[in-house]
């Protein structure tokens, strides 16, 4: 019963108590309605009581929560500020690092946009590489036979040097070139100091080029010039080591090779070649 019902009832009540209408049977009707209003007010006041519990229960259950937002918001907050602080202290300290990689980033950029308009020279390029046998390019770009200082070192060094020389460029001259840098570096741990090792050491390089294994062919000349800086097989070690950046794709290597050979040995046999490799790369 609602309590507007509830007031409906105590006004009949009334109205018949003050005009004196009250007899025993309405008396008794009177008093079975009151008593299930007491009942319907009972479970009014229930109902109330357990409406606001749950009311208080949820207000409680929001403040909980709003304690665990704010808690994790301060740890939000903390985290951010020691996030500012090591990424701070890491750019600070990474920053020029920073900058060159995103210089190299943009020359590759600029490198890439560029491919379409190189990409007929390189593709001719390539089909003459494919059409000549690799020993023959080897040959090609430095020869034994053309060579003044490796028939120089020849010519100087004792009977038994010159054989082991000469078998290990022959295994070369077959395109058995895994054969050809073992016999080369077993020359190399005999005849350390031959003149002829900075060729033998040249040689393990053009093996690994040949085998376009181009990484590897590329530390392998480099070890001409780090172990003999007087050789004249250093040119010829720089151009080909440009070459075989350029077979990587890494031009801007390749360039700085090219140069420094240009720079270093500039009326060497091998600066005319250094600079058509240059134009090649920079156009």
């Amino acid at each position: 019963m609602t309590i507007k019902t509830f007031f409906n009832y105590a006004l009949i009540v009334g109205v018949c108590s003050l005009s004196a209408c009250v007899n025993p049977q309405q008396v008794e009707i009177l008093e079975r309605d009151q008593r299930r209003l007491r009942g319907d007010l009972t479970n009014l006041k229930s109902d109330i009581d357990g409406v606001r519990t749950s009311l208080a229960d949820t207000r409680a259950n929001i403040q909980q929560m709003q304690r665990e937002l704010s808690a994790i918001k301060e740890g939000i907050d903390e985290t951010r500020v020691q996030v500012g602080r090591q990424i701070g202290q890491t750019s600070r300290e990474g920053d020029q690092r920073v900058k060159n990689l995103e210089a190299r980033l943009a020359k590759l950029e600029d490198e890439s946009k560029a491919q379409a308009q190189v990409l007929k020279s390189r593709e001719d390029e390539l089909k003459q590489l494919r059409e000549t046998a690799q020993a023959a390019q080897a040959v090609q770009q430095s020869a034994p036979a053309n060579d003044g200082y490796t028939e120089a070192a020849l010519a100087a060094e004792s009977d038994s040097i010159r054989r082991d020389y000469e078998a290990a460029w022959r295994t070369f001259e077959k395109k058995d070139y895994r054969v050809a840098i073992g016999r080369f570096r077993e020359f190399l741990k005999k005849h350390q100091k031959s003149r002829l090792a900075p060729s033998a050491q040249f040689w393990i390089g053009e093996s690994h080029f040949a085998l376009r294994e181009f990484d590897k062919a590329i530390v392998e000349f480099d070890e001409v010039r780090r172990k003999y800086p007087q050789a004249d097989k250093v040119p010829a070690a720089l151009l080909r080591q440009g070459s075989a950046f350029a077979e990587l794709g890494e031009k801007l290597n390749a360039r700085l090779v090219l140069q420094e050979l240009l720079e270093k040995y500039p009326n060497s046999a091998e600066a005319p070649r250094a600079k058509q490799r240059l134009k090649a790369l920079e156009s």
